[in-house]
């Protein structure tokens, strides 16, 4: 499988923070959910939010991940050049 991506420079603002953070963001990489790292939550202090109902990730070969559930959004503003756009980023666990 041939798995495009693009990394761009922009910068990662918490919506209760002025606090902006440079980083690398991936455009593509086949997903279809914006997905944040718990460890690049915790590191860059941003707030989560509790969801309601736990979401259940498919993995590429489309069966269910039962060990790695949804919990938790943040919710985030993204920068890139003079675009800037809000957003709801779903948190795992496992990924760095």
């Amino acid at each position: 499988m041939d798995v495009q991506k693009i990394e761009v420079d922009s910068s990662l603002t918490s919506t209760d923070s002025s606090r902006k953070e440079k980083m690398e963001v991936l455009l593509d990489n086949s997903t279809t959910e914006l997905l944040m790292s718990l460890e690049f939550v915790r590191k860059n202090k941003f707030k989560k939010k509790k969801l309601e109902r736990s979401i259940y990730i498919r993995n590429v070969d489309d069966i269910f991940n039962h060990e790695e559930l949804i919990e938790y959004i943040v919710e985030v503003k993204l920068f890139y050049k003079w675009h800037k756009k809000r957003m709801e980023i779903n948190v795992i666990s496992g990924q760095k």
